[in-house]
């Protein structure tokens, strides 16, 4: 079958990766260049241990504290938006500790089976060699606050079957010898891995080329045409196509592209930020910087600082309030690390695509027959990306899937 994607993110290139395995001719229709994004400026954590999803209890309450402080981890801007108030109140409706308790076996699952598929495609050596590590993850706490709440969600973690454990001070030292920790300890959930996006990305890229996958840059979806309940026609600014299977996977722009088969994605852009250092800081553990919301990971040749959760359309507009608050963070739990203003200036940000209960959106609607989508994973795209394109594939290809979908299913009620 001709299959068109529309997105050239990690769920994007990772549903090609498995449909040309299963002998379908793909196209990956990108309106950037696949150098920029959030596939590129993640925190690059593939997170089994990640079960809480976004839309939490509590978070709508943040959100509003911090509304106004554009600094803050979670900031929604204020702004007359019709889908965003909608989104919201789907939002405030998903943040209940039941559909949570619902949500955590199924983030584990996915997580835990997009874990596997990057060891697969390592041990292939089908993209050379790339950076993947399963080294853990320290929840790092200042506040015994803060490390209390963690430790219940480590035991939520514990009873799912992955490993995690609480480590002091004097452990800490001992994980990290090379570098000074200015925290009370830390979760450390040993179940967790960590990559370097910016190198995956393009060998990804270059692979699929070599197996006959057409990328097209720089091509934005104008109009796509329906014949009975089916994607007949797909025009970009560049050419017509006339595809059998569609797959949406155009992150925070889904929403829009999925308007035009008329069908509402409920998504919203969440920008998130991240500093490099190029420079040796001594750090080997991946670390989230708990009361900071704030990440670490120690990366292929440099060390990332990312974070925050932006709600403010879809722009590529750099607050340096937000830039200056990881560094600020930086500072706090790693007192030996100065980032420079060069380094600040350098900073990226990408849009992360955020439904409203924080699971992503896996599988057809009823609405297109043709049509898979991709997309929505909020801030576990990177960690969810292989598995979402093996997922797609057996979708399109009508196999059993590898878990169950139901739950990702995109035209589901909030």
């Amino acid at each position: 079958m001709k299959v068109v994607i529309i997105g050239g993110g990690i769920a994007g290139l990772s549903s090609a990766y498995f449909l040309q395995k299963e002998g379908h001719q793909v196209t990956v229709l990108d309106k950037f260049d696949i150098k920029e994004g959030a596939s590129f400026v993640n925190a690059g954590f593939i997170t089994p241990s990640h079960i809480i999803p976004l839309a939490a209890p509590g978070m709508i309450a943040k959100g509003i504290k911090w509304m106004f402080n554009s600094s803050s981890p979670f900031y929604m801007k204020l702004r007359w938006d019709v889908d965003f108030f909608k989104w919201a109140w789907s939002f405030y409706k998903s943040s209940t500790k039941e559909k949570v308790a619902k949500a955590i076996p199924v983030i584990k699952d996915i997580n835990i089976l997009s874990r596997g598929l990057y060891e697969d495609l390592l041990a292939s050596g089908e993209l050379g060699s790339f950076h993947y590590e399963r080294k853990g993850l320290l929840m790092l706490h200042k506040t015994d606050k803060a490390g209390a709440h963690e430790m219940e969600v480590a035991k939520k973690a514990q009873y799912e079957g992955l490993e995690a454990r609480y480590v002091d001070q004097n452990e800490l030292k001992k994980l990290e010898p090379n570098v000074t920790i200015d925290a009370k300890g830390a979760i450390y959930y040993e179940c967790d891995g960590h990559s370097t996006p910016t190198e995956f990305m393009p060998k990804m890229v270059t692979y699929l080329k070599s197996q006959g996958v057409v990328i097209n840059t720089g091509e934005e979806v104008e109009d796509i045409k329906l014949n009975r309940g089916k994607v007949s026609q797909i025009k970009t600014n560049k050419a017509t196509y006339t595809p059998d299977e569609v797959v949406i996977a155009a992150g925070s722009w889904s929403q829009k592209v999925a308007k035009k088969i008329g069908i509402n994605l409920p998504v919203q852009a969440g920008k998130g930020y991240r500093i490099n250092i190029e420079r040796p800081t001594g750090i080997t553990l991946p670390a989230i910087l708990m009361e900071a919301k704030a990440a670490m990971t120690p990366m292929n040749g440099f060390t990332r600082f990312a974070g925050t959760m932006e709600f403010s359309g879809i722009n590529t507009i750099i607050r340096k309030e937000r830039v200056e608050a990881i560094a600020r963070a930086a500072k706090a739990y790693y007192p030996e690390i100065e980032i420079t203003e060069e380094e600040k200036q350098n900073a990226k940000s990408g849009l992360r695509p955020v439904s409203p209960d924080g699971l992503p959106y896996i599988g057809k609607s009823k609405h297109c027959k043709n049509v898979t989508f991709a997309t929505g994973h909020a801030m576990m795209g990177w960690s969810l990306g292989p598995a979402t394109g093996k997922l797609v594939s057996e979708v399109i290809d009508g196999k059993k899937t590898s878990m169950d979908i139901s739950p990702f299913h995109p035209d589901r009620k909030f």
